[in-house]
C-alpha cells in the first residue's frame, strides 16, 4: 500500500492522505472544573466544523501519588510551583461528566472520544461505546497500557512527543501486538507552549515512510500555521487545544485555540488539501480565459510586403494572438509576405517554421 492510500476510520469516517484533514478539538482541562463551559466548548467544536472533540480520562490519583518529594514538584513553565497530584486534581475531568459530555456530542452529531490514563478509565470509556481511544505523549511509553487499550479493537491515535524513533516504533508494535488495525501516530512537540521552529515539519512525511502508517500532528504552538503548513507533509488528522476564553486562567487555556481560531483552522486545513491536488502540468480550466492575455509578436510599425522584420517594428507585447514570442528571433531579418499595420498580430503566415523548426 502506498503512503497516499493509507487509511482508518473512526466513526465512519475515512481519514488518510486521500481524505480531507480529520480534524479533533482537545477540551482538555479547559473546562476549569464546570461541566457546563465543557458543553459549551463542545458546542464551539460542532459549530467550527471539527470533527471531533476529546477529553482526558483520570482521576489524580490514578496518573501520580501525593508526595513532598522534589521529583513530584514542577518548578518552571506554565504549572511552576504546583505539585503533580495538584496540577491533575485542578485539571481533571470528573468521572461522573463523561456520560452527559458523550450524549450532547451525540445530539449535536459530532465524534467524542477521549484519552484514557489507565486501565479504570479504559473500562469507563468502554461502558461509553467510546469509538476510538488517544494515547497522550507522556504515556507513549506506557506499552502496558497501550496493548490493554488495543485489545478493545477501537482505531487508536498515538501521539509522539518526547519519543525518538525506537519508543515509536515500540508504541506501534504495542498497539498491533494488543489487537489494533486502525493505527495513527501523531508527531508532536510536548511544550507547552511549544515554539514552531522545533516542530522539523518533515518528520511528517518521514514517518509515514518509516513506520507505513497514517501520520498526523499534535499542535501545541499558539497560532494555525505550523497545523496549516502540516497538511503539505502528509498530516490527515490535526489535533489542537480548544478554549473559550485564552485568558480564562485554567491550565492549558494559554496555548489553546478560541472558537473563531478553530473555525479559522478547519477552514484553512481543508484549503490547504485541496490545493495539494496531483502532479498536473496541464493548463487549468480557471487559466483557459486568460490565455489570450499571454504575450505575442505584434508589429508596432507600418510593415509593407517585402519589408524587413526588425526590432523597430515588432516587439513582443500582450495579448496573444500573434505569432508566440519564441520565434522572434526566427523572423529577425526576413520578409514579411504580407502588409501589417501597427497593432496588427504576427500571423503564423509570415513565417516558414519547417525551415528553422519549432
Amino acid at each position: 500500500m502506498t503512503q497516499e492510500n493509507l487509511q482508518i476510520e473512526i466513526a465512519g469516517r475515512p481519514i488518510g492522505p486521500a481524505h480531507p484533514p480529520y480534524i479533533i478539538a482537545e477540551l482538555s482541562a479547559n473546562h476549569n472544573g464546570n461541566i457546563n463551559t465543557a458543553i459549551r466548548i463542545i458546542e464551539a467544536a460542532k459549530q467550527a466544523g471539527a470533527d471531533a472533540v476529546k477529553l482526558q480520562t483520570y482521576r489524580p490519583d490514578t496518573i501520580t501519588i501525593e508526595s513532598d518529594r522534589p521529583e513530584f514538584q514542577i518548578k518552571g513553565g506554565l504549572w511552576d510551583g504546583k505539585s503533580l497530584y495538584e496540577l491533575y486534581q485542578w485539571a481533571h475531568m470528573p468521572w461522573e461528566w463523561h456520560k452527559p459530555l458523550f450524549e450532547k456530542a451525540e445530539e449535536l452529531g459530532i465524534t467524542i472520544f477521549s484519552s484514557p490514563f489507565d486501565r479504570t478509565a479504559v473500562d469507563l470509556l468502554e461502558t461509553l461505546n467510546a469509538p476510538a481511544y488517544k494515547i497522550a505523549s507522556f504515556e507513549a511509553i506506557d506499552l502496558p497500557l497501550i496493548r490493554y487499550v488495543a485489545q478493545t479493537g477501537k482505531p487508536m491515535i498515538i501521539s509522539t512527543g518526547m519519543a525518538d524513533a525506537v519508543e515509536i516504533q515500540e508504541a506501534i508494535d504495542a498497539a498491533h501486538s494488543g489487537g489494533c488495525t486502525d493505527l495513527v501516530v501523531l508527531h508532536c512537540v510536548s511544550g507547552y507552549p511549544a515554539p514552531p521552529e522545533d516542530y522539523n515539519l518533515r518528520t511528517i512525511a518521514d514517518m509515514a515512510k518509516r513506520f507505513g502508517i497514517v501520520t498526523g500532528l499534535s499542535d501545541h504552538t499558539i497560532d494555525n500555521t505550523v497545523a496549516i503548513t502540516s497538511i503539505a507533509f502528509g498530516a490527515a488528522l490535526i489535533e489542537k487545544h480548544v478554549t473559550l476564553d485564552r485568558n480564562g486562567g485554567g491550565p492549558d487555556d494559554s496555548f489553546s485555540l478560541e472558537p473563531q481560531d478553530l473555525e479559522s483552522l478547519v477552514r484553512g486545513a481543508k484549503t490547504a488539501w485541496s490545493a495539494l491536488g496531483r502532479v498536473d502540468y496541464e493548463r487549468k480550466e480557471s487559466e483557459k480565459g486568460n490565455v489570450q492575455f499571454r504575450r505575442s509578436l505584434y508589429a508596432v510599425q507600418p510593415i509593407r510586403k517585402g519589408e524587413i522584420f526588425t526590432t523597430f517594428n515588432v516587439r513582443s507585447i500582450r495579448p496573444g494572438f500573434g505569432l508566440a514570442p519564441k520565434y522572434f528571433d526566427a523572423i529577425l531579418g526576413k520578409k514579411s509576405n504580407i502588409d501589417l499595420a501597427p497593432g496588427e498580430p504576427i500571423p503564423n503566415i509570415v513565417l516558414d517554421t519547417s525551415s528553422i523548426g519549432h
